[in-house]
């Protein structure tokens, strides 16, 4: 059962509160590119992005990212280090969100204006601790960066905070270590209620990184923790979208694009299914329509399996048999597969109308 936080609003996209786990990225570009950045995030929530954060590491950044913000199509996040002065640009340029630990920000003065600007523009905050930057005391005391040491991390960013009076909170506790990740999201789950952003930070390449992400999301996600989720990938951030919903719908939490089902292969198939499956799989990326589709191949288990799809096929001896919603359709050729079971899914896709997935 998912766990009730608070809820707040990043832009027009609600985070908390019962809503949705939201998926997000993170630009890779220079924020001082305004061209490549603002295509970047267009890129991103044309493949479902909801929230976008970019790096804000001088004052050209900060100003530029006001006319980022305006030309994007979706909530956009400033990540701020040590520099009050960059907070308070962004928020005049209208931003939806900071990431900005006030631990790290200098003299109170300097964290207090920028809760001001950030109360009054109604601006949520995220204290995102990471373990690879844990304070000195902290790894002075614990030794290293344990879980714990992260967890107290966080609570002393939020208390600077709460003594300012600002609960426009959300929390994030990142390591490269998985269980070290979701020990640490156990221990805060139990003593706060705003909500959190949940990663595995430095997850790595679009392989391990897919692993290691699906693994400790996917605990904590059917644990009832995580309010918005970002899968970090060294590579294109388009994919930390598609990984991000597939984990959902793999946890039946959100529904997003096809849902697609295909058998691993054996010595019984006498199709080209990796063939097939990959290029059915390409070619539907960007349906975005609450369905399943089945690419089978042997007799075993692929007529129960296209039966029970929205649209399947099961691969025999150099051909397979087409079913819609449980029924054959039609026998085609192996050639003719990958075509037949595309054309048939966007059929239905137009029989529907316009339903799409839940973003």
């Amino acid at each position: 059962m998912k766990k009730m936080t608070r809820q707040i609003h990043v832009g027009n996209v609600k985070i908390g509160g019962g809503a949705p786990c939201s998926v997000q990225s993170m630009c890779n570009t220079d924020t001082r590119d305004e061209a490549a950045t603002i295509a970047q995030i267009r890129t991103l929530a044309d493949v479902g992005c909801e929230l976008v954060r970019c790096a804000v590491l001088d004052m050209d950044a900060a100003l530029t990212l006001g006319r980022i913000k305006a030309a994007s199509p979706i909530p956009v996040i400033a990540d701020i280090h040590f520099d009050y002065k960059l907070a308070l640009k962004v928020l005049e340029g209208g931003i939806d969100g900071l990431r900005l630990n006030p631990g790290n920000i200098g003299e109170q003065w300097k964290v207090a204006e920028v809760v001001a600007a950030a109360k009054e523009r109604l601006v949520p905050i995220r204290i995102g601790v990471n373990a690879g930057s844990l304070e000195k005391e902290l790894l002075s005391k614990y030794g290293h960066p344990t879980a714990e040491a992260m967890v107290e991390s966080a609570l002393g960013h939020v208390r600077i905070l709460e003594e300012l009076g600002y609960e426009q909170i959300k929390i994030s506790l990142k390591a490269s270590d998985v269980l070290k990740t979701v020990e640490a999201y156990r221990l805060l789950s139990q003593k706060v209620d705003y909500p959190l952003h949940i990663g595995i930070t430095e997850a790595g390449t679009i392989f391990s990184g897919t692993i290691k992400s699906s693994v400790g999301l996917g605990i904590l996600l059917a644990e009832g923790i995580g309010d918005t989720m970002r899968v970090s990938l060294t590579g294109d951030p388009a994919d930390e979208i598609r990984v991000g919903f597939e984990i959902l719908k793999a946890l039946g939490l959100r529904q997003h694009g096809i849902n697609f089902v295909s058998c691993p292969t054996c010595g019984r198939c006498q199709v080209d299914l990796i063939g097939v499956a990959n290029e059915v799989e390409s070619r539907l990326k960007g349906v975005d329509a609450p369905l399943t589709v089945a690419v089978m191949g042997c007799v075993v288990n692929g007529p129960g399996e296209a039966r029970e799809a929205d649209v399947g096929i099961a691969g025999g001896k150099g051909e397979g048999l087409l079913f819609r919603h449980g029924e054959v359709v039609r026998k085609v050729k192996e050639a003719e597969m990958a075509d037949a079971l595309v054309a048939e899914v966007l059929n239905v896709v137009k029989d529907r109308g316009p339903e799409t997935g839940d973003r």
